[in-house]
């Protein structure tokens, strides 16, 4: 029954419906994918098993390690072993000579080191985790169908893989930004005596110094297990947060790239984490693995990515040079979502879409601010019921960027956008913005309703102001611009160093902005297409969340009347 449900079978089915094209690549992967869902249920059950023991396992040797920091603090009060700064030399010398064998070595590592020695033969050794099926690395060019396969194989996954996540690289980086944040403040607060990771000790029958010693040996233990800063993230960064879960069997990541060094170090030291403790790796990149770093930056740091993409994923071309959204059938389509060029009758066109569908799902139309990542938050001026109303240059000529983007896609599955401009250098920081906007809009799944100066195809080619596309200016605001987050978390985090001359050129690289310029333009197309509507209403977060009568009745109406989406 999995395999009726698997990308393969879903993948042929839209073959034969009519709503893809064929293609011998696209089939390839999908039997791939297919495969791997097949090994990952076994592994799935495996994994829990495991996770089983490694709980009773960490608890087991929490408990114990506490019992020999006690039977240790007890033989320093009956002893007399604490030495008061405040007595003479003599007293401290006869003291030392009766501390005997309770704590030899020079110092804190030394005691920490025979503890988890002592602890490795009292409890065991950590559970070995089970042998994980190897992931999928695909890569290819725009439209070549990477990322539809691999969310195709995410859905699929529904019901079967409990632990599963699926980030873009933006969200991603912000993800990891913000767990970073979390360790660091972390560490400040329990840095204080009366920090809750110490409370175990207030009641503790010792003297106030044994109980120093005691929260001394607590914090160094701490800033032993906390020092790799990435190894704590990585940890943390496929926890569930709100089902409090412990991890994740599989990760998909869509568009891996590095296009700076914080990129490099920061994937390099979470990815190779979590394949260490048995994470599925599915991604996609229009690159393949060792051509992702073509500059150079870290290279020592990037060729263990390397090494451990080899160790644990099958590389595999989607050879295509077509672009498959372009050729994805728009039959039965009964209405236009991108008007263009701005005249009286496309505004009117625009302004139509808008009543019809706001009226359709109900409520009144308000202003509201809602919630973004670092505590920050983003005002809508005109939202409706899961449907939000902005024009270009409050999204795209603001200082806002991806997470803004993020908390906008994830609140609303429909977006209406108008005044977009053709783009060229003259507003080349918008335009950036612009494809990272329509990125969002994408991974989740949104309905994009456009009142835009040009056709799609023609957004990106410049005006009479110039052409878009600029290398060497390109090159040298990357020497002031979108680096300072980076180089503070590099110099906060002490895990890199700042970027070199290549890899200040990469972040923007000619290579890499022409890339975003047709993924972009790609996706705008695919999303103006039926099966992109379709699975709107199903994919969004939002419709998940929705469970009232009134809205499902809303959803079919909008369905039946404007085209596949709401």
């Amino acid at each position: 029954m999995m395999i009726q449900k698997g990308p393969l079978t879903l993948y042929r089915n839209l073959v034969s419906q009519g709503k893809l094209t064929y293609d011998s690549y696209q089939e390839n992967v999908a039997s791939e994918l297919d495969d791997l869902l097949r090994r990952l249920q076994q592994y799935e059950m495996e994994m829990e098993d495991y996770h089983a023991q490694l709980y009773i396992w960490e608890n087991s040797r929490e408990k114990e390690r506490r019992r020999l920091l006690v039977e240790e603090a007890e033989d320093k009060q009956r002893d007399g072993v604490w030495i008061d700064e405040k007595r003479g030399f003599l007293d401290k010398l006869v003291t030392r000579r009766r501390r005997g064998n309770i704590e030899p070595g020079v110092g804190k590592w030394v005691s920490y080191l025979n503890r988890e020695k002592k602890l490795d033969k009292l409890v065991g050794q950590r559970p070995v985790s089970p042998v994980a099926p190897k992931g999928l690395y695909l890569y290819g060019n725009v439209g070549s169908g990477k990322t539809m396969l691999m969310d195709m194989f995410y859905g699929a996954t529904e019901g079967v893989i409990k632990h599963r996540r699926r980030f873009h690289f933006h969200e991603a980086m912000l993800e990891i930004h913000d767990h970073m944040h979390d360790v660091w403040k972390r560490r400040d607060d329990d840095k204080s005596v009366q920090s809750s990771a110490f409370s175990w000790i207030s009641s503790l029958p010792f003297d106030a110094k044994i109980k120093e010693w005691l929260i001394g040996e607590e914090k160094y233990k701490q800033e032993t297990q906390q020092k790799h800063i990435l190894l704590a993230v990585a940890d943390k960064f496929l926890v569930d947060r709100q089902a409090n879960k412990t991890g994740a069997s599989i990760l998909c990541f869509d568009e891996i790239q590095t296009i700076d060094v914080f990129a490099v170090v920061a994937l390099s030291g979470i990815l190779s984490r979590l394949l260490n403790t048995g994470t599925v790796l599915v991604a996609t990149s229009n690159k393949a693995p060792e051509d992702l770093n073509q500059d150079g930056m870290q290279r020592d740091i990037f060729l263990e990515l390397l090494s451990k993409l080899d160790e644990n994923c099958n590389k595999i071309l989607v050879g295509t040079e077509k672009d498959y959204r372009r050729l994805i059938p728009t039959e039965g389509s009964t209405q236009v979502h991108y008007f263009w060029p701005v005249t009286s009758d496309t505004y009117s066109m625009y302004e139509a879409m808008w009543h019809d569908i706001t009226n359709q799902i109900g409520g009144d139309t308000i202003s509201v601010t809602i919630p973004v990542m670092f505590g920050r938050s983003i005002e809508i001026p005109q939202s409706c019921n899961g449907v939000a109303r902005f024009d270009f240059e409050y999204l795209c000529g603001r200082p806002v960027g991806a997470a803004d983007y993020i908390a906008i896609a994830r609140n609303y599955h429909t977006i209406f956008i108008s005044e977009i401009p053709a783009m060229s250098m003259k507003i080349r920081d918008k335009a950036r913005r612009f494809i990272t906007l329509i990125d969002e809009l994408y991974n989740h799944h949104c309905r994009l309703v456009c009142l835009a100066a040009s056709s799609i195809d023609d957004l990106f080619q410049g005006t009479e102001e110039g052409p878009l596309f600029d290398l060497e200016s390109f090159q040298f605001e990357t020497e002031a611009e979108g680096t300072k987050l980076r180089r503070d978390v590099l110099a906060e985090g002490n895990v890199g160093l700042r970027p070199s001359t290549s890899g200040l050129v990469a972040i923007l690289s000619g290579q890499e902005e022409m890339f975003a310029f047709r993924r972009a333009i790609s996706r705008l197309i695919e999303m103006q297409t039926p099966l992109y509507l379709e699975r709107v209403q199903h994919a969004h977060p939002s419709f998940q969340l929705q469970a009232a009568p009134a809205v499902a009745r809303n959803n079919r109406t909008c369905v039946s009347q404007c085209a596949p989406s709401v």
